[in-house]
């Protein structure tokens, strides 16, 4: 086993990179085709990692005849299952084997740790890609129940081209989530990575390529989302779009669907996640930690981030002095140092966003017990301290709105009912998390919270086996799983005559 790297040693790879900053279309890096570039700025530093293609609509008109010349060749989509899982599982492979690489681009890239990047978003990536390959060959079709003279069948086919708008604070995580259900199901794609973060989704082209995919099955054409990301859920000749970001722009984009050619949409959308913690919490010390982690893990850039801290009150003042002491051993460094609990925010408006939720918080008469500030960590750097407010009620803008960012909202509760009450009267439905020693309570809450995830005596559970999406504003359909097949393919019935 190679020895942990250093500091220093991930510094020298960085230095040592060869970072891809065109587009890739029918197989090859190409520029886009006005010329266009955007500085992409690391917020570690503040300094440029290059100048990266600007697509704009001639660029998605190109890529989606690519996909589609892709796909209607059969190369990809008419290739046994058996052939497509082996390249699926060779893909995963090479992203493991390129895997500091990858961790390396998405921590310049978008600010966030490198060990996060490396034991997580990759970890995670090549489970998704491996998982999804080794199921692909297992899903079956459907024999209808008939008389007996006549067979019908049920089976599922590939949607065609799909166009994939993935955001910037797990830029290659969720990227591999649209990507594996995709190519998998034998569809190709036109992947729109943020511009924010889209050095991962760059080099991805080119590992795909690798791993055995014909030029054109996958395609990326990093811009701005009038430039490229409207171009593509308007075209006409995309069968599927999905997406993973905020709910304004998730609404926009199932308008595009309806204004263009009702192509199948699917949008994983906001969240504004509870957090419920009951007096009888098996471990009140441990729930602390957990708390703390949901908020500040990934800087608070998590669509599934446990902003809302509902605490019952007989337990709430000692409870709030726990998180806060969790949340001051997660002060940000730098993103390159090993350990680093949190780094910097993916951008300067990212940063002005959250700091500017924090005046509102405290104008609004919240209770500011930890942070609040920007941090000094490097010169030229976003960083935001982990942010914790108490006595914040449930009509303030911060207990309302999601965030995205470092900034813990606690409310207090007195029983089952209210906490219910509160954990649901939000437009959001992504997660919530119970705890309780009461296993009676615990599936009555679960039962009852409007969430697509519930985690019970722990934060961010499950694993590849089960879906993930959201209730209400939290968007429709579900990544990973089976479940996720279901979003890339159609249902196709069959009925045939055996008495002609």
């Amino acid at each position: 086993m190679n020895a942990p790297r250093t500091r220093d040693s991930w510094q020298a790879l960085a230095d040592g990179l060869d970072i891809r900053t065109q587009a890739f279309i029918d197989g090859h890096y190409v520029d886009a085709a006005s010329g266009k570039t955007f500085d992409c700025i690391s917020p570690i530093d503040g300094r440029s990692l290059g100048q990266v293609a600007e697509c704009e609509a001639e660029d998605i008109d190109r890529a989606v005849a690519s996909a589609r010349r892709s796909f209607e060749s059969g190369a990809w989509s008419e290739a046994k299952p058996s052939h497509r899982k082996k390249i699926v599982a060779r893909f995963a492979q090479l992203i493991e084997q390129h895997g500091d690489e990858l961790a390396l681009l998405e921590s310049l890239d978008m600010g966030k740790p490198v060990g996060d990047a490396r034991n997580v978003d990759v970890a995670a990536s090549v489970r998704c890609m491996a998982w999804t390959g080794e199921a692909l060959d297992k899903v079956y079709g459907e024999v209808a129940p008939t008389g007996p003279d006549e067979l019908g069948l049920v089976t599922r086919e590939s949607l065609g081209v799909v166009g994939a708008i993935v955001p910037w604070n797990f830029p290659l995580l969720m990227a591999i989530w649209k990507l594996a259900p995709a190519l998998a199901t034998g569809n190709s794609v036109v992947l729109k990575p943020s511009e924010k973060s889209p050095l991962t989704a760059i080099r991805l082209a080119e590992i795909a390529i690798k791993a055995g995919m014909p030029p054109g099955v996958l395609n990326v054409v990093p811009g701005f989302g009038k430039g490229a990301g409207e171009p593509l859920a308007l075209h006409m000749d995309v069968d599927g779009l999905v997406f993973t970001g905020s709910t304004a722009v998730g609404k926009h984009l199932l308008q595009c669907s309806g204004r263009s050619n009702m192509k199948r949409a699917y949008m994983e959308c906001g969240g504004k996640s509870p957090n419920i913690v009951f007096a009888d919490a098996p471990d009140l010390g441990k729930a602390a930690e957990a708390a703390a982690m949901g908020i500040f893990y990934n800087q608070g850039e998590v669509c599934t981030a446990a902003s809302r801290l509902l605490v019952q009150r007989s337990v709430k003042d000692e409870f709030v002095a726990a998180v806060v002491e969790a949340g001051r051993r997660m002060h940000p460094r730098h993103p390159l140092e090993p350990g680093a609990p949190m780094g910097a925010l993916v951008d300067e408006g990212q940063t002005a966003r959250v700091l500017g939720y924090i005046e509102k918080g405290v104008s609004e008469g919240a209770k500011l017990v930890l942070g609040g500030k920007r941090a000094d960590v490097v010169a030229g750097g976003c960083y935001v301290e982990p942010t914790v407010f108490d006595e914040v009620e449930h009509g303030h803008t911060i207990s309302r709105e999601e965030i995205f960012g470092p900034v813990l909202s606690v409310i207090g509760f007195d029983d089952e009912a209210e906490a219910l009450r509160l954990a649901n009267d939000t437009e959001f439905g992504l997660a919530a998390g119970v705890w309780t020693r009461d296993i009676s309570r615990a599936h009555r809450v679960a039962r009852k919270l409007r969430a697509g995830s519930v985690w019970v005596n722990y934060w961010d559970g499950g694993d590849m086996t089960a879906p993930f999406g959201g209730y209400k504003q939290s968007g429709n359909g579900r990544d990973k799983s089976l479940h996720a097949f279901e979003k890339y393919t159609e249902v196709k019935a069959t009925w045939i005559n055996l008495d002609a």
